[in-house]
């Protein structure tokens, strides 16, 4: 059986008649959401945070760790870990809590997943999201925590048969809007946004097909808002471009994608600081557009930042600021006036995206292009996209490396992407022999 915190002293009676007055008061009041997006919205006097995690958070980054500890109070701070999204759910909850713990919280696990329930078949996810004990549990906590997955586990198992926010779900928002924090990595961050990637296909996939609702895409939790579309596991998979299907499908003009072992910080549905070892990347579409004859993806005048440690946004006004302690580069790094634009042969890449630019702003070049293709025999074989990343007049870059580790900052480019038709074949293999005949004679 999983044990409370030292810190409750509430009988299971005295919590369980707790939990049905609380879950009344809840579905007798004028604003009860009757579907997710209805939550989202109705939730302008949000007052709590959001740590949003790009997957793969280490057990030793501290730096994000103790940020989930300390927007939930600190010392003592109570954690619920709900690990519905995991193959492993106990394994990842037990993980989870041994890191919280460490850093001072005191984490206890909501046995929320159809997993538990093949041990116990009162313990299914349907019974457990309204089950008065675990929502008294959810309402004294401080902070959610949410593990990684599969996303449309997390959202089946936190609404009821009709779509509609369980009790579970309205606590969890509760908590939010007084002040609490809500954390949640790779799956968990997923569901952050009020539309989510559920079944996504791969990179090249999504620009290629596109996106469909209830297939590719679906509704999140909408913790952050109904402006910012989230993605995870962001650079180092190349999803920057996936996201942009599902933003133009779903009208986003920002979206952040967080890359791993890093995470945002997000106050009050607003400010947003990028924490830990690596970073995320900021779209701007409201100039964006696309060419509407052209069957294909395409798409104009994208602006795209990279954001580092430190640095912060404000969703209301798209300010970026910088670090503190990084210096703006006011000169180019390269000193080759001749050196040619830089060409990327695979933009989906690990870290690509981010190479390209840094390697863009710190030279004397315009522009940089990128392509991004396939297997030549597989879906739509012929099909490319050529990137194009542009300098603009308010583009800026800043460094540091007073971490003991370069750290950029990367403002406001320009992205252009086009759909090409790719060689056939794209290639061929070279005669070595009639080669090696030449030279011979040579």
């Amino acid at each position: 059986m999983l044990k409370l915190s030292k810190r409750t002293h509430f009988s299971h009676v005295t919590l369980t008649v707790y939990a049905f007055v609380i879950h009344a008061l809840l579905f007798a009041s004028p604003t009860h959401a009757s579907n997710t997006q209805h939550t989202s919205s109705s939730a302008r006097d949000v007052k709590g945070s959001l740590v949003i995690i790009g997957g793969a958070l280490r057990a030793d980054n501290a730096v994000v760790w103790e940020t989930i500890v300390k927007q939930a109070g600190g010392k003592d701070g109570r954690i619920a870990i709900i690990p519905a999204a995991s193959g492993n759910p106990q394994r990842a909850a037990e993980f989870a809590a041994s890191a919280l713990n460490s850093h001072g919280a005191v984490s206890f696990i909501v046995p929320l997943s159809t997993r538990y329930a093949e041990t116990d078949a009162s313990n299914t996810p349907d019974q457990i999201q309204k089950n008065p004990y675990w929502v008294a549990q959810i309402q004294q906590a401080q902070a959610v925590y949410f593990t990684g997955g599969d996303q449309a586990k997390i959202t089946k198992a936190l609404l009821d048969t009709n779509g509609k926010p369980s009790p579970m779900l309205e606590a969890i928002w509760s908590i939010y809007r007084q002040g609490g924090v809500i954390a949640g990595t790779s799956a968990g961050a997923a569901i952050m946004s009020t539309t989510m990637f559920s079944n996504a296909k791969s990179v090249l996939s999504t620009l290629k097909q596109g996106v469909t609702e209830e297939n590719e895409i679906a509704n999140g939790l909408g913790f952050i808002g109904n402006q910012v579309f989230i993605d995870q596991h962001l650079i180092i998979r190349g999803r920057f471009a996936r996201m942009l299907p599902a933003m133009l499908k779903k009208s986003y003009v920002l979206g952040l994608g967080i890359d791993e072992n890093t995470a945002l910080l997000v106050t009050q549905q607003n400010t947003v600081e990028v924490v830990g070892y690596k970073g995320a990347i900021l779209w701007d579409l409201s100039s964006a557009k696309t060419d509407s004859s052209q069957v294909e993806f395409n798409l104009q005048d994208a602006r795209i930042s990279y954001l580092s440690h430190g640095d912060q946004f404000n969703i209301a006004t798209k300010k970026i600021s910088p670090a503190s302690d990084k210096q703006l580069i006011t000169t180019p790094q390269s000193d080759d006036a001749d050196q040619a634009p830089a060409f990327h042969p695979n933009m989906l890449a690990n870290t690509a995206i981010v190479e390209a630019m840094s390697q863009l702003m710190e030279s004397r070049q315009s522009y940089a292009k990128g392509l991004a293709f396939g297997d030549p025999g597989g879906d739509k074989g012929q099909l490319g996209y050529e990137f194009v990343l542009t300098k603009k007049a308010d583009s800026r870059a800043y460094f540091s490396s007073s971490s003991g580790a370069e750290a950029l900052t990367l403002i406001n480019l320009g992205l252009d992407i086009q759909p090409v038709q790719m060689a056939k074949p794209l290639y061929h293999a070279l005669d070595i022999q009639k080669n090696t005949h030449k030279m011979d004679k040579n």
